[in-house]
This record gives structure tokens, sequence and C-alpha cells, in this order.
């Protein structure tokens, strides 16, 4: 093991005496002989192009560690925010949440963490686009691995006061705001726009689901131990992850050696270089392993006059943003499509606990490992929607098929989800397919459409701010849906139910104009 070790450090030293790159971050520091070289042609010419000399990591090796490490990181995000839904069963035994008015105090409980964090969230995306993301991103990830930490202390204090856990709830709201503005305005700086981005982000948006599913597993493994170790155990998890994203995260291209936002032209020898007069020419026949994993289309080059048309450097404003188009309307159908999917995420193991499987009540972790069946169905939504908007180049349109199945599939699910196991992994699986897809595709492709959109000439670091807006407002209905449901839910689970249908019913009204605009598009370029 030594060997080893000592054997990495002098390969290191080897190649930082051979090559000399600027560092962004640490992991530069540490394996800087994997930054790619280049090597400008011809610099007197009016042109230039900087060429990537074979490097042993190449951009696709970095995009790929991206779409890793922010996937970790707000899998993590995720994880460590379920917990409290696994515990509600046991928290309804435990002061101050026992007695008649337990299900409200839960339910208030989840109001403190998401009213906070959908405030939070306009706030994160602003300063995300004005500070280093991955200290900011970081820092996020640690301070929520000390706030889910803190509420496990309420068990081993035996800590009964509401005031405590409303506490430690805002503040989770606070910290773990951060994360989603950030991840996803990263990944938007190491990817363009292109036809594959769908089905790129509806995968990579299966981190919200494999999250759930990794928290639900991991706090219903170590509840029978007590309800504390099933918030340390994920909060454990996002700290770890946290400092590798802090060591090894790239934000940017440009701080790994690649000039252009997200395209990287790699040519054998010189002689397959295109010369300045066909260049805009040849640049658009690119492809294969010659461009990145997205295409050619955020390319930008200089002209001999100096102008640029690379991307706004400018922060765009808050109240500027909002008034893109397409912004409103899809964050209006998120906040309605967020309730929904939050609903199921605080609520469903409480209600697989309370109403039985085949007229039997199952333990809390049964029910806790059993509503992770949602969260699988949603990473297969999540991904089909991608690719099926990718085909379509329709997100409205795939949005509302995908929100006006999920209706008929919840009322199947509450009508025969308890018949048997079968029905209820079956129906519940459907149900977590056609829930998520929607969610997933406007918070990842459609909130990275709308933050690089033409209307703001490619200016990358508004995707942030566009990021939080729509995803923020996602969670104001996302605080609404648990505390309803912890209301409405005394009075029969018919109600919650109907509950959901009217939100999904509302959601796929903010998006009928832009599917309509759509549709006539599509029309027209079929003429």
């Amino acid at each position: 093991m030594h060997y080893v070790f000592f054997s990495i450090l002098y390969f290191n030293y080897h190649c930082r005496n051979k090559t000399k790159h600027s560092a962004s971050s640490f992991s530069d520091q540490i394996f800087p002989c994997y930054l790619p070289m280049t090597k400008t042609l011809n610099p007197n010419s009016a042109l230039s192009l900087n060429r990537q000399a074979p490097p042993q990591r190449s951009l696709f090796y970095h995009q790929a560690s991206v779409l890793l490490l922010t996937f970790l990181s707000y899998a993590a995000f995720h994880a460590s925010r379920k917990p409290p839904s696994i515990v509600k069963s046991v928290l309804s035994a435990h002061p101050p949440f026992d007695g008649p008015s337990g299900p409200h105090r839960l339910g208030e409980l989840d109001l403190a963490f998401l009213s906070v964090y959908s405030i939070s969230m306009f706030f994160s995306g602003h300063i995300a686009d004005r500070t280093d993301m991955r200290k900011f991103l970081s820092l996020g990830m640690l301070l929520s691995g000390a706030s889910t930490a803190a509420f496990g202390l309420g068990y081993w204090f035996d800590i009964r006061h509401l005031s405590f856990f409303v506490f430690i709830q805002v503040i989770s709201g606070v910290v773990q705001s951060i994360g989603w503005p950030c991840v996803v305005a990263i990944v938007g700086n190491w990817f363009g726009k292109s036809s594959k981005k769908g089905v790129i982000m509806g995968i990579w948006n299966s981190n919200t689901s494999v999250g759930n599913i990794i928290g639900s597993v991991l706090a219903s493994s170590v509840l029978e131990f007590g309800w504390g170790w099933s918030f340390l155990v994920p909060a454990l998890l996002i700290t770890i992850i946290g400092i590798f994203v802090w060591i090894f995260l790239v934000l940017h291209p440009s701080d790994a050696g690649f000039d252009t936002l997200a395209t990287e032209i790699e040519m054998d020898d010189e002689e397959n270089i295109p010369d300045t007069a066909n260049l805009n020419t040849n640049i658009e026949n690119v492809d294969g392993e010659e461009a990145t994993l997205l295409g050619t289309e955020a390319v930008k080059l200089e002209s001999s006059s100096g102008t640029s048309t690379g991307t706004g450097t400018e922060a765009i404003g808050f109240l500027d943003a909002w008034k893109l188009p397409g912004v409103a309307s899809f964050s209006c159908c998120l906040f309605f499509s967020k309730l929904v999917a939050y609903t199921f995420l605080y609520w469903l193991p409480f209600y697989i606990r309370h109403n039985g499987v085949s007229g039997q009540q199952l333990s809390h972790k049964a029910a806790g490992i059993l509503s992770t069946i949602f969260d699988i169905g949603g990473v297969f939504g999540g991904i089909s929607a991608g690719i099926i908007s990718d085909k379509l180049t329709g997100r409205a349109i795939t949005s509302i098929l995908f929100l006006f199945l999920s209706i008929p599939s919840l009322i199947i699910y509450r009508l025969y989800g308890n018949i048997s196991m079968k029905h209820n992994i079956g129906l519940m699986f459907i149900s977590g397919y056609f829930v998520n897809g929607p969610y997933s595709l406007i918070t990842t492709a459609v909130a990275s459409d709308l933050g690089t959109q033409e209307g703001i000439k490619g200016n990358s670091r508004a995707l942030a701010t566009v990021t939080a807006i729509i995803d923020g407002t996602g969670s104001i209905g996302a605080a609404l849906g648990p505390v309803l449901t912890g209301y409405i839910s005394t009075r029969g689970w018919n109600n919650v139910f109907l509950m959901l249908i009217l939100s999904i019913s509302l959601a796929i009204l903010f998006l009928i104009k832009i599917a309509k605009a759509e549709i006539v598009s599509k029309m027209s370029e079929a003429r």
C-alpha cells in the first residue's frame, strides 16, 4: 500500500515538472498532469483556434466526472431529507407529536422546512451566480449534515419541545436550498444546448429519486436501534460527499483548460485543422468523438475585430429572470407538480403503515422500504420524460402527457393498491413513473433551456437564478402539500387524493398555452 501511495506521488511530481497549468480547484493541484494542454495555432492570424493536444483526461472524462459528483451531491441532499418521513410513524408516539394533534404537528414540521427552503431558494440562486459555487455547494452539504444530525439529537437527549424541532427544520431549509441551483448551474456550464439534453438531464435528475431510495433504506435499516440513528447515518453520508465535492469538483470547462463553453474539438494532427477561411463551415460538421456529449451548438469564436459572441458574464437580475419567456408558466406548473411529488415524499411511508397491504399492517421498516418503489418508478419516469421530450422537441407537450396520465394512476392506486403486495408494488411504481416524470423534466432540462435561451444571449450566469426561481416556486407548493395532508388526512385519505388530482389538473392548465405554441411550431415545420 505504501509503495502504491509513493508511486502516485512520484507520478504526479513527474507530471508537474513536465506540464504547467493553472488550477482552479484542489483536485487540479493534486492531478495537474490530467489537465489538457492547449496549443495556439498561428497567433498572427485574424482568428486563432486552441487545439487540444491529446490529454490523458479528455473533456468527456471531465463531463462524466461533473455529472457523477453533482449526481452524488444532490442524491445526498435528498437522502438527508428522507428521515422525517421514515420516522413519522415512530414520532407519532413521541411527545410533542403524540395524541390527536400529532399529524397536524408533523405536517407543521414539514411546513417549517419546506417554506423556509422555498424562500431561501430564491436567495441561494442569486448568491450562487455571484460566488464560487464549488465552495458554496460544499458548505451547504456540510451544514446540511450538521442540521440533520442535530435533529437526531432529540432522540438521545429526549427533547420534547416542538420549538427545538421547528428551529432545526428552519436551519435545514436554509442550508438545503443551496444544493439545487448550484448543481444545475454547474452541469449547465459543462453541457450546452442540444437535442440530447433531455435524455442526459433526465438520467442525471434521477439523483432525486436515487437519493430518496438511499435515504429510505438507510433510515429504515437503523430505525430499530432508535429513530435518532435514522438521522445520523444520512448526515454522515452527505458530509463525506460534501468533502469530495470540495476537493474534486471543477466548475467550468475553462477551469480545466478548455476554452469553449461546452464544446471540444479534438484532432489527431495539424493537417486536420480547418483554415480560418472555412472554419465556420467546418465547425458545423464536427461529430462523433470530435465533439462533446451534447454537440457543437455552444461553440463561441472571436472575430478579428475583437467582438465576442461568447457567453455573458453578468448575472441576471431577479425580476428580469421572471420576465423571460416560459419561466412563469413552468414555475407555476412546478408549484402544483412538486406539491404532489413531495406529498408522497413525506407521507407515503405513513400512508402505507396506516392503510396496510392485504389487510395486514406493515412494520415501520417494511413501510419505509416499500415506499422506495415510488421513487424507483420516478427514476424511469424522469428518464422517459427526457427521451420523449427530445424526440418530440416539446417539453410542455411531454409534461402535459405525463401529468394527464398520472391522474388515473393515482385513482387506481388508491382503490386497488392495498389488495395485495403485487398490486401495491405495481401501482405504486406506475404512480411514481407519471408523477415524477414532469417534475424531473421541468427542474432540469426545462430550467436549463430557459436559463440559456436566446433572450439572454447565452448568459450562463443566469442559469442558477432561473433554476432557483423555477424550483423555488415549486418548493412553495412542496411546502403546502405535506402540511395540507397532515390536516386533510384526519378526515380520510380519499380527500388527500382528491387534493392531489386537483393539483395535477391545475398544473396542466399552466402549460396549455406553451404546449399549443409547440404544436403550432411543429405543424409549421411540417409544411
